[in-house]
């Protein structure tokens, strides 16, 4: 009872601490909330008086500096966003729930919490006087501010406190328990079994033993009271062997009958005390004995709370971890590469793969299939099929745990990819509502089956994957949306000139072909083919007459001509993700010697595929026809390569290109028919 007593006190108030902590954090947050709100309001009220209506959307974008601030823009009375940090949501309407908020609420400043569990703050911006310039005086508010602030920081933060709560409790539980079980072994247990022994040795006669228990005083007392009672009943013996003695005299004398009856009497009452003592005593004993098991018991099933707990921690924790692992990329097929290697991984499974569903073609599309750590292999296209395990989950859009494939005849048990089905596991991968495939995990490692929270855990890690791989594709579509844009204005550029035609297509060609001589990775061959592609876009800036002119150039048009690496830089300078593509172009002109233009930047500080596009652009140039001269022959070019390689031009870059250029099938025609030429060409 004591450590149930116990066991209640501390959780409530452990519970009621981590409440109130909870509380005083959520309050912060609101009037965190209430403070940026505010805080821009008035920036923009302030702006709004100097006349700078153009700055709010940079006003908004330098509030919104902090990951937990999901959104903030401002919204008319009638829930359309007029304007925000993110242009895209311009023109937008919010959620009838929100408008209905809005309208309903008379506050100045309220907020509340939406269905994504994020922190929705709306701030009224009034309409005073110094407005009335520009809004209509009769409306009271010109529009409001609206602060959407992520409670994850929050929810992680509350966790890490529960779990604290817990783990403090549980030990406080145990400690006490543990003191409440020294405190009966020590203070009861032995004082009783040193009771025991010593009647037994007054059953057997000896009634010299002295009991000294002071481990409590109501053991010190029991134990006074039984050295009484024995050396009374030692008293009482001795007093009846001698009555007895004197009553057979007396019998012998006078026969005292009536008075040997008496005290035959009172020692059978003595006798029956002792007895009544002796089953006291067994009672007691009992007792503690039952106390023993029910402590045992409650420490073996704390035990088994404090073991599903830690097992569910590790859980949470590996979820955590691939969370923040495949959100770390934006690159679309290393993600998906690291999604199934830490699904595989942490589920311990042989086999895993991704699928993506294409709804235009109504296939699945396998991106990455990983077997025993490696990926056996390449991408595939399989048709939907009513024995297929992802069809099965795309239609339902609900996970599915087959843990003995024999007891699912209605699914085929040999995949198409090439594996026997044992035991298996597929998740959905979807975003809102919309499903773009699924990720599976088939066979154990150790030959096991899966089990029910496995399907938790992949259907977790599947919610997290999916947004990471639809924030991939979204990314990835704009770059190339850029770059669309980009090489469209650079084949504009060539279009008008019938001698630069198809030059930067076969430059990146050039290029490309060096880079993979070279081994380079996939990223940095991504960065040389678009800045081989937009070399030439700073052309944009330069006078077409300039561009076409016949004949010697002037010291001023060359000048002119040498500002187009400067010009292409400035192009793509607001694209952030262009950033190596643009010192590229700025550098495709610089000399290994250190003596190139625009910059005479030394070789130490160029960039390798810098010193590739300038091989490659060097060669096209002097193996095509310009308005100023005839294209060289390809041993020409060869050889002009050859003598400026170390000067020019990188003679490691060189020495990869001429065996590519010696190779005829990895050109077109046009270089065997390429006329004989002046080394002019090296200036281009």
């Amino acid at each position: 009872m004591v450590s149930l007593i116990v066991i209640a006190v501390v959780s409530f108030l452990s519970w009621h601490h981590y409440y109130d902590q909870r509380n005083m954090i959520e309050s912060i947050v609101e009037k965190s909330s209430i403070v940026l709100s505010e805080s821009v309001a008035t920036t923009i009220q302030n702006s709004m008086k100097e006349g700078h209506t153009t700055a709010l959307n940079q006003i908004l974008l330098n509030a919104k500096i902090h990951d937990h601030i999901k959104e903030l823009r401002i919204v008319n009375m009638e829930g359309t966003v007029i304007h925000s940090a993110n242009k895209n949501d311009v023109g937008n309407e919010l959620s009838a729930e929100e408008r209905e908020k809005i309208t309903a609420s008379n506050q100045n400043h309220f907020y509340f919490a939406n269905k994504s569990g994020n922190l929705d703050s709306y701030t009224r911006i009034l309409n005073t006087s110094e407005c009335h310039g520009c809004h209509d005086a009769r409306k009271p508010v010109i529009a409001l501010i609206e602060t959407e602030i992520s409670l994850e920081d929050l929810t992680s933060y509350i966790n890490i406190e529960k779990r604290n709560m817990i783990i403090s409790a549980s030990m406080m539980i145990l400690l006490i328990v543990l003191a409440i079980f020294i405190f009966l072994t020590f203070y009861v247990d032995r004082p009783v079994n040193s009771l025991i022994s010593n009647m037994k040795e007054i059953e057997n006669g000896n009634f010299d033993v002295v009991n000294s228990i002071t481990s409590s005083n109501e053991m010190n007392l029991l134990s006074l009271h039984l050295n009484m009672m024995t050396a009374k009943l030692k008293d009482l013996i001795h007093t009846t062997v001698a009555n007895e003695r004197e009553l057979t005299r007396a019998e012998e004398m006078l026969v005292h009958h009536h008075e040997t009856q008496m005290m035959n009497q009172k020692l059978e009452e003595h006798l029956r005390e002792i007895e009544n003592l002796n089953v006291t005593l067994e009672e007691r004993i009992e007792e503690v004995e039952k106390a023993s098991f029910t402590i045992a018991d409650l420490a073996a099933e704390l035990e088994d709370k404090n073991s599903n707990l830690n097992h569910a921690i590790d859980r949470l924790s590996t979820i955590y971890k691939i969370g923040l692992a495949i959100n770390s990329t934006m690159d679309i097929d290393r993600l998906f590469n690291l999604i199934v290697r830490s699904t595989t991984t942490t589920l311990d499974a042989q086999i895993g793969y991704i699928i993506l569903y294409d709804k235009v073609h109504n296939s699945l599309n396998v991106t990455n299939l990983i077997g025993n750590g490696k990926q056996i292999a390449p991408k595939k296209a399989l048709k939907l099929k009513e024995t297929s395990v992802s069809s099965w989950v795309i239609n339902n859009r609900e996970p599915l745990l087959i843990t003995n494939i024999n007891d699912t005849p209605q699914f085929d048990r040999f995949s198409e990819l090439g594996y026997e089905r044992k035991t298996l596991i597929c998740a959905p991968l979807m975003v809102m509502d919309e499903i773009i495939g699924t990720i599976s995990v088939v066979n154990k490692n150790d030959n096991s089956q899966f089990y029910a929270y496995e399907l938790e855990m992949l259907t977790t890690i599947a919610a997290q994957a999916a947004i990471a791989i639809k924030n991939a594709t979204l990314y990835d579509e704009q770059q190339q949306t850029y770059l669309n844009t980009i090489q469209a204005l650079v084949t504009a550029i060539e279009a008008s000139d019938s001698y630069t035609k198809g030059h930067s297509e076969r430059v990146t060609r050039y290029s490309v072909e060096i880079g993979r001589r070279f081994n380079l990775s996939s990223d940095r061959i991504q960065i040389l083919e678009r800045a081989a592609i937009l070399h030439d876009i700073g052309k944009i800036g330069i006078d077409l007459r300039l561009l076409h002119k016949e004949g010697k150039l002037s010291a001023n048009d060359i000048s002119q001509l040498h500002q187009h690496p400067i010009i292409g830089m400035k192009i793509l300078e607001p694209i952030e993700f262009l950033k190596d593509v643009r010192t590229c172009i700025g550098q495709h002109h610089e000399r290994y010697d250190g003596l190139g233009y625009p910059g005479r930047i030394k070789q130490s500080d160029q960039l390798f595929e810098s010193r590739i596009i300038g091989v490659a652009d060097a060669f096209d140039a002097m193996t095509s026809d310009r308005p100023y001269r005839k294209a060289l022959s390809l041993d020409a070019a060869i050889a002009e390569l050859t003598e400026n390689s170390g000067t020019q031009f990188d003679p490691a870059v060189v020495d990869v290109f001429i065996p590519i250029l010696e190779d005829g099938s990895f050109f077109s025609p046009r270089l065997s028919r390429a006329l004989a030429a002046t080394p002019s060409a090296l200036s281009a």
